[in-house]
């Protein structure tokens, strides 16, 4: 396991403490360092203020330790505060062991446990801050630490005996940008959380709470670390802003559905630490909690910071609390008034400072605290009990009841039913006997051999489409604490030979739940709110299997796994090291497979090196590589920007002694604009960091700029992203007053509009530039004179198309399978049946007989769900996802699926990529071959 990374402050006090030195008790009021109490109306601490407080108390006090956890995106230390007792603080290697042997639970006996769960401390996680604009949390964990250090009652003795409380800054570079826009105005009542220009995120926003499983910002990695490699909390607290409307706070338990793959004791733990945070409220006269039907919330998705612990065997709280510097009100909603099982104590409607909402955040930590105080035994056996559980029954046969298994007991209760078998219960009163099914189905359908869970998961090395992107799904793994295993040699296992270098992952591991989760489809239950109603709305996306979304070659094993191999110590820093295959002089040929083959074509571009596409396959030193294959001829910087991909980006080159023969594509560097908004749109961000990540060169432009048209002086290919244009049917997001903004934010106001930015696009195009529309903003190919239209739609008595309401189609952001034609230029690379993200995007059908527009991929099944929830999907069968258009000189392209969707759709990045390089080079050249 990684060690802690100790400031020198930290480091510091872990010397004196383990010399014996007595601490000071004078822990520094932090309203001196921020020159205003934190909690005051109008005043927000900056994330510098906070920092240069903990490292002042770090000094002082015996009852804490400051440590990174990593840095930000932005490079800051990210910061979290150890506090307990000083005897504690002293033994915290001791205590984290412990915590890290009963959270993996391998080798324990009960016994060994028990012991161990009497020796241990309670680890609470508690973080703050992680969407900035929600600014209570992180002003309140300066208060509570203050607390903490300085309290002496019984309460907080007690509680610094018994736990070790983790109180980190969860977004730093956020904390820094919202306090600061939010102090500039002299004028106090002028001052917002609202309007700030960027995301609070780097890259994401408000998405970094939903990276966790895939783990690619740093925040989230160093998140992840912490919490699944390093301490092990039994419990975490998620602190979120803002609570429902007409109440104060939500509070678990949770609504349904919870995911089928998570440990049944973490939904019951907690619910009871939620009762027990809801119950030291309503002991004080706090009103105004709700959970469950209060609020969306459920435990089904596994993104979060507090969702992805429920596949880590964690008691996750999350609390979404109103509150603000600006005073507020709290209205009156009537039918929030009426006490209920999810209510218990309704708010009267009042004025609302921020320091009331701080002191409920407090109470509510506090109530954790307490809680794992006075059960500390408890919560450190129960993770324990949950980690032999899964280990358990990854060792043996096991079954995950789905709601497509009921369906199929349903059916088959039915079917015996029509056969003259009847109830097997008619003759019993007081039951529903349609409800009851023939008990031997449970064990020929509910435990039927092909649907076990699996034992394990073989990746096999030569078998993988993209292999560093196969490594990108392994480290996703290993950031979430799943050991994952690399055979040094080859192996047989279940009648099948696997290569050297080929990857196990066994669900005989406390993780199990999370294992599952990355491999296995989602099976959300159908949610309306009544038969032939609508649909109740997710708390997030339903499916989201990440394997399926990076196109991962893997074997499910079924009756056992092979011997154990060595396990992969930490992150695999580069991919397997590719080769340079022959020893031909005249240049090189790569597979378009690899997305990393991306990153070579853009080094060469900017070195200026040709670079081309073969438009046939070919077969080269025996290998038969699809249509799209780079040629790159020898000569100038070639060889050296080639041997170092090889090396380091794990791609093979094959050194060939003549071009291959056939139509190439020539490659020319493009100028890419990546359309952005103002206050940042999350869709567009995740872009940026695929095209950095990727190497193309980009700029942010915003609809200003956009509407002034003469683009194609600038710019050779625009890209618009899913969320850029909004939601259909839903206002534009308000945007400030100009007036009251800093003069370089200005030009980034204004929106993509039908009336004034559609035209400068269309113009672009025309003029030979290439416009790449992706996910729900695909909708500008019609408006810009595409001959398609949504296929996803019925027409009125007044010929006007509306989109299917959701009693009839409801996708709420699942992996369904589409077909591909991977001759097509725009899906070079992209295997034939491919497995996209689509969240209720419009879909494509061509207007006959108009020429101009092909479909490159479309779903061709009534039934393509792979993985979450699809509601009338048969509406989708034949219609186009990927369309190349051509407009005037140049080209549209719409990408209708979510090929970007939060960085983890890797398998569909070659859609954006193939037509960000595809377009510019046509352009020009009179025909796509050179």
């Amino acid at each position: 396991m990684r060690a802690l990374m100790l400031t020198a402050t930290g480091l510091s006090l872990v010397m004196s403490a383990a010399t014996g030195v007595a601490q000071s008790r004078t822990v520094t009021d932090p309203a001196t360092v921020f020159k205003a109490k934190p909690g005051s109306d109008y005043f927000l601490a900056n994330y510098k203020q906070v920092t240069a407080w903990l490292q002042q108390v770090a000094q002082q006090s015996d009852r804490m330790k400051l440590v990174s956890i990593g840095k930000t995106a932005e490079g800051r230390e990210q910061y979290m505060a150890i506090v307990s007792s000083p005897e504690n603080i002293r033994n915290l290697d001791k205590y984290r062991g412990i915590s890290q042997q009963l959270a993996l639970a391998k080798g324990l006996s009960d016994g060994q446990a028990k012991a161990l769960a009497a020796q241990g401390k309670a680890v609470v996680l508690i973080d703050a801050g992680l969407h900035a604009t929600e600014v209570v949390n992180a002003q309140s964990h300066v208060q509570l630490i203050n607390e903490m250090l300085t309290r002496t009652d019984a309460e907080t003795t007690r509680i610094l005996d018994d736990t070790i409380a983790l109180y980190v800054f969860a977004n730093p570079d956020g904390l820094d940008l919202v306090a600061d826009w939010y102090m500039r105005p002299a004028d106090k009542t002028k001052r917002n959380s609202n309007t700030i220009p960027v995301l609070y995120q780097k890259y994401i926003g408000h998405d970094n709470n939903r990276d966790s499983f895939a783990s690619n910002q740093p925040e989230t990695t160093n998140m992840n670390r912490l919490a699944y490699r390093e301490w092990f909390p039994q419990i975490l607290y998620n602190q979120h802003q803002t609570g429902p409307v007409g109440t104060v706070v939500f509070i678990p338990p949770f609504r349904d559905p919870y995911n089928f793959n998570n440990e049944p004791l973490v939904i019951a733990g907690t619910d009871a630490v939620g009762t027990a945070m809801h119950e030291r409220l309503l002991s004080q006269n706090k009103a105004g909690s709700v959970s469950r039907s209060g609020a969306p919330y459920s435990t089904w998705f596994n993104g979060g910071i507090r969702t992805v612990g429920y596949f880590h065997n964690q008691i996750g709280i999350l609390t979404e609390i109103i509150g603000n510097p600006t005073p507020m009100e709290i209205p009156l909603v009537p039918a929030k008034q009426l006490a209920g099982q999810d209510a218990y104590m309704p708010i009267a409607p009042q004025q609302w400072h921020f320091q009331q909402s701080i002191d409920y955040v407090k109470e509510m930590s506090r109530a954790i605290l307490d809680y794992a105080s006075r059960n500390r035994e408890t919560v450190l056996f129960n993770r324990y009990v949950m980690g032999r559980n899964q280990i358990q029954k990854g060792s043996a046969d096991s079954w995950i009841v789905t709601p497509k298994r009921i369906d199929a007991a349903k059916a088959a209760a039915d079917s015996m039913k029509k056969d003259g078998g009847g109830s097997p219960l008619d003759d019993l009163t007081g039951y529903n006997s349609r409800d009851i099914a023939p008990s031997s189905l449970y064990r020929t359908v509910l435990q039927d051999p092909k649907y076990r869970a699996p034992r394990a998961f073989v990746i096999p090395a030569d078998r993988q489409a993209d292999m560093p992107t196969t490594v990108a799904f392994l480290n996703s793994l290993i950031k979430n604490g799943v050991e994952v295993e690399r055979a040094p040699q080859a192996f047989s296992y279940g009648g099948k030979r696997y290569a050297a270098g080929s990857y196990v992952v066994r669900s005989d591991q406390a993780f199990r739940p999370h294992v599952l989760d990355m491999f296995e489809p989602q099976d959300h239950p159908q949610d309306f709110a009544y038969p032939g109603g609508p649909p109740i709305r997710p708390y997030d996306v339903t499916g989201y299997t990440l394997a399926y979304q990076m196109n991962v070659t893997f074997d499910r094993l079924l009756d056992g796994a092979p011997a154990h191999f060595p396990v992969v110590p930490d992150v695999i820093t580069t991919p397997p090291a590719g080769r340079v295959i022959g020893n031909g002089a005249a240049g090189y040929v790569v597979d378009h497979a690899t997305n990393n083959s991306f990153i070579l074509t853009n080094r060469l571009l900017k070195a200026g090196a040709p670079v081309y596409w073969l438009k046939q396959g070919v077969t080269v030193d025996g290998d038969a590589l699809a249509p799209g294959a780079l040629w790159i001829p020898a000569g100038g910087a070639a060889k050296g920007i080639v041997d170092t991909a090889v090396q380091s980006l794990g791609i093979d080159a094959h050194a060939v002694a003549a071009q291959p023969a056939g139509d190439t594509i020539k490659l020319k560097p493009v100028r890419i604009a990546l359309v952005d908004t103002y206050g940042g749109s999350m869709a567009s961000g995740w872009n940026r960091w695929i095209f950095e990540k990727y190497e193309f060169p980009y700029t942010k432009v915003f609809p200003q700029e956009l509407d002034k048209g003469g683009l194609e002086r600038k710019y050779d290919v625009i890209v618009v992203q899913s969320d850029v244009l909004g939601r259909e049917g839903r206002p534009p997001q308000k945007q400030p007053d100009p007036a009251d903004l800093p003069a370089e934010w200005r030009t980034a106001l204004g929106s993509v509009t039908s009336e004034k930015t559609v035209p400068q696009l269309a113009s672009f195009a025309r003029a030979g530039g290439t416009v790449i529309a992706v996910g729900n903003a695909t909708r500008l190919g019609p408006e810009m004179g595409l001959p398609v239209y949504n296929a996803l739609s019925s027409v009125d008595a007044a010929g006007k198309r509306t989109p299917l309401p959701g009693t009839k189609f409801y996708v709420p952001g699942s992996v369904l399978q589409a077909k591909v034609d991977p001759t097509d230029p725009l899906a070079y690379g992209v295997p034939e049946t491919l497995d996209v993200f689509y969240n209720n995007n419009p879909t494509y059908a061509l207007t006959p007989g108009q020429p101009g527009v092909r479909r490159v991929s479309w779903f061709a099944s009534e039934d393509p769900l792979r993985s979450g929830w699809a509601w009338g999907q048969k509406a989708l069968n034949d219609t186009a996802t990927v369309i190349d258009g051509t407009l005037g000189r140049g080209h549209v392209y719409l990408l209708a699926p979510e090929v970007t969707q939060r960085g983890q759709s890797y398998a569909s990045f070659k859609f954006l990529f193939n037509a960000a390089l595809f377009g510019p080079a046509q352009v020009g050249v009179g025909t796509s071959t050179d």
